[in-house]
């Protein structure tokens, strides 16, 4: 009869049961930050068309999204020169980024020491077994099969871990992938935004 009397099998749920939290806790984080940037960006551009930044300002600030919170610095910006407002874009957007990545490698690293762990807990279970066959009676070799037998179930139960965490990490990847291309998107149309105006601004006063 199987028991879970020995220690690797109880790491091994912890680890799992660390990556099903993680998962869920990115898993609806990254919904909220999900937006269509296009519509949002138009209609924020249609605002600032109308000459009224602060308004665009707060609808940014209003919208919780990577997005909105990208478009909100460079509005903050849009007197400074087009390097520096730049500059500032990118920092915001690296800051960003960090944090839609954040806890991803804890999955990651799951993941990576999650069959390892099994495959300790198989040699662990093959040195017992060893030990119990070196001198045993010949009637005394069920011992050692029944020795052996949760040393295979390490392995099983580190492999079972594995593969799930794996595929966690590939979901939420995508998903933060999508995202930093939106942002990248939104930042370079807003950038190009007041760059142009202060092109257009700068061709006007000359």
């Amino acid at each position: 009869m199987m028991t879970f009397d020995n220690p690797v099998y109880w790491v091994l749920i912890a680890l799992a049961a660390v990556a099903v939290v993680v998962f869920f806790e990115r898993f609806f984080e990254l919904r909220r930050a999900q937006i269509d940037w296009q519509d949002f960006t138009k209609g924020v551009f249609n605002v600032l068309d109308g000459g009224n930044e602060n308004e665009a300002l707060s609808i940014c600030e209003d919208t919780p999204v990577p997005v909105a919170s990208i478009m909100a610095c460079a509005i903050r910006r849009r007197t400074a020169p087009v390097h520096i407002l730049r500059e500032a874009v990118d920092a915001q957007g690296r800051a960003i980024v960090n944090r839609l990545y954040r806890r991803l490698t804890t999955l990651a690293l799951i993941g990576r020491i999650a069959p390892l762990v099994g495959l300790l807990g198989t040699i662990l279970g093959f040195v017992q077994a060893l030990t119990l066959l070196n001198g045993a009676e010949l009637v005394a070799r069920v011992d050692v099969l029944h020795a052996a037998v949760p040393a295979f179930f390490s392995a099983a139960l580190g492999l079972a871990v594995m593969i799930p965490v794996i595929i966690m990490h590939a979901c939420l990847k995508l998903r933060v992938d999508r995202i930093v291309f939106n942002l990248e998107a939104a930042a370079t149309s807003i950038v190009g935004y007041f760059a142009a105006k202060a092109a257009h601004a700068k061709g006007s006063a000359e």
